[in-house]
């Protein structure tokens, strides 16, 4: 019951999946059984299209669900992300300086202190990967 209730989203895209077949298997009956056309456009439109519209809702739900996912999974990153230390002690976010572009003017040149500054997070993490290459690191290690 937990297991349904954590995947609801899911559980709800199936069921109109399931709907939605049943639907098009019925107008599919409903349009075998006469040879006249006039007759089966009641079934082609209430089974076909009440069909694609259950279908159509289904993958939307379950593309819902796997963005939902994926928006969860980020969030777990930028929270962690967020609260390891660097070497010196500081948190990623403390050593994040924004630039304040509010005014509209960008600054023109960078100063010997603002570039090493630029330098300093990709030195802290060649240091944690052991000076290794970005792709010589696995999936494994601590970045």
């Amino acid at each position: 019951m937990t297991r349904a209730r954590s995947q609801a989203d899911r559980l709800l895209a199936t069921v109109t999946l399931l709907a939605g077949l049943l639907v098009l298997t019925l107008g599919w009956y409903g349009v075998s059984g006469t040879p006249y056309p006039a007759e089966q456009l009641p079934y082609l439109i209430s089974g076909g299209i009440g069909a694609l519209f259950l279908l159509g809702l289904s993958a939307t739900l379950w593309l819902s669900a796997d963005l939902r996912d994926e928006w969860r999974k980020l969030d777990r990153i930028e929270r962690a992300i967020r609260e390891t230390p660097w070497e010196d002690g500081q948190h990623a976010v403390e050593s994040y300086r924004p630039v304040d572009v509010s005014s509209g003017a960008v600054p023109d040149t960078v100063s010997d202190t603002d570039a090493a500054d630029a330098d300093a997070p990709t030195a802290r993490l060649d240091r944690q990967n052991g000076g290794r290459e970005p792709s010589s690191v696995s999936a494994g290690d601590r970045v």
